[in-house]
């Protein structure tokens, strides 16, 4: 059997390929430890579960979900973005369920992108950003994010044929996987840029909930005029240790909804309605303090690894959002991917190549703080031992 050429045209999926060596090594008797892939290790705050057992008990939720979503869950979704963000969004027209953040990014490309159509896309970046486009038909352009200014993109290096033919411009702040906060008036710069280009802005809020140091991550859409060029990708994966729900949604830009809409009733009949009302659970006040207590155990885990890397001569910054740590590739390594082969061989940890985020992304390694702590402690003390 041959695979069609739009899908011949992405790699395999990095993080698929990463489940694979670690269960090969698993299965030759080695005690593997895995800080590659970005899953809390935490439950789902029981409020959010008791909700769920009493929603997945009642017939009403059996039957088709509609795209549009419950109004009740679009309901909390409005009082959550406006007590958290400060962002007013109308329920009818700017809010709609997905089915996970990976779901509504890839069905953005399937719906605003034709064959010749670019997409911009950060590099490094999650992979969905440049696999959506491709299986499109269209074509991603990646924009560097270059440490130096906080990994922001640099707008004016965009040659002006690639923005007038670019539809979408994907970006992600806090970042993944760098953990970077939107530098200073990027989210000024980005609005004047799609407006100039009429280009649609598609901001994946996936890590927004998980901030340190006293930093509280804004919305792209309370940025003046972003709703009139963007949408924003709102996820409770991260935030609320719901991986597994696949409970997201996609707020912002009404005319931008409704093609998405059309776009998903003739590929999926909605979000299951239980997930909906367990979703407003979890966007209650009532979170609040679950939600806070995850920052403090990503921050207590942060600290401990940042630490133990600068014992082994890493220079790394302290990440002020998102649940991982992006470190540069000791010397001594012809790149990330030896690096991480390395460390998987020979201290039989997993770390993820900075590689597969992007060409940009070369010459730094992510660390996931979704271990438990003895077992990251077991590991960062694992490749404190391989560098003595």
């Amino acid at each position: 059997m041959k695979a069609s050429g739009r899908l011949q045209r992405i790699p395999p999926y990095a993080f698929a390929r990463l489940e694979r060596q670690i269960a090969a090594k698993r299965a030759a008797g080695v005690d593997v430890i895995s800080l590659g892939i970005g899953d809390p290790d935490r439950p789902t705050p029981p409020l959010i579960v008791e909700a769920m057992q009493e929603a997945v008990s009642e017939p009403e939720t059996h039957r088709y979900p509609s795209n549009r979503g419950r109004a009740d869950f679009r309901g909390a979704v409005r009082d959550f973005y406006e007590r958290r963000f400060d962002v007013s969004l109308d329920p009818e027209r700017e809010i709609m369920p997905a089915i996970g953040a990976k779901e509504a990014i890839f069905n953005v490309s399937l719906a605003f992108l034709d064959g010749g159509d670019f997409a911009l896309a950060a590099d490094p970046g999650y992979p969905v950003y440049t696999g959506g486009p491709w299986l499109a038909g269209a074509e991603p352009v990646l924009m560097a994010l270059e440490p130096e200014q906080g990994f922001a993109p640099d707008l004016a290096a965009i040659d002006d044929e690639v923005a007038r033919r670019a539809k979408l411009m994907f970006l992600n702040y806090p970042n993944n996987p760098t953990g970077a906060i939107v530098p200073e008036g990027l989210f000024e710069r980005v609005v004047e840029f799609a407006r100039a280009y009429e280009i649609l802005v598609v901001h994946d809020n996936s890590y927004s909930e998980i901030t340190f140091d006293g930093y509280r991550a804004p919305s792209f859409l309370a940025t003046p005029g972003a709703k009139e060029v963007g949408i924003e990708i709102f996820s409770l994966s991260k935030g609320y240790n719901m991986t597994g729900w696949r409970c997201a949604v996609a707020v912002g830009n009404a005319e931008a909804l409704e093609i998405y809409w059309r776009l998903k009733t003739n590929i999926d009949s909605g979000l299951f309605e239980a997930v909906q009302l367990a979703g407003i659970a979890a966007l209650s006040p009532e979170t609040d303090a679950e939600v806070a207590s995850m920052r403090e155990l990503y921050l207590r885990r942060r600290d401990l690894v940042c630490e133990a890397l600068r014992a082994i001569g890493v220079q790394v910054r302290p990440p002020r959002a998102t649940i991982y740590v992006w470190a540069p590739v000791p010397e001594g390594f012809s790149g990330s991917e030896a690096y991480c082969a390395h460390v998987l061989e020979h201290a039989a940890v997993v770390l993820s190549p900075g590689a597969i985020y992007g060409p940009a992304g070369e010459g730094w390694f992510r660390i996931s703080l979704t271990t438990p702590d003895a077992r990251l402690l077991e590991a960062v003390h694992r490749l404190g031992a391989l560098a003595a």
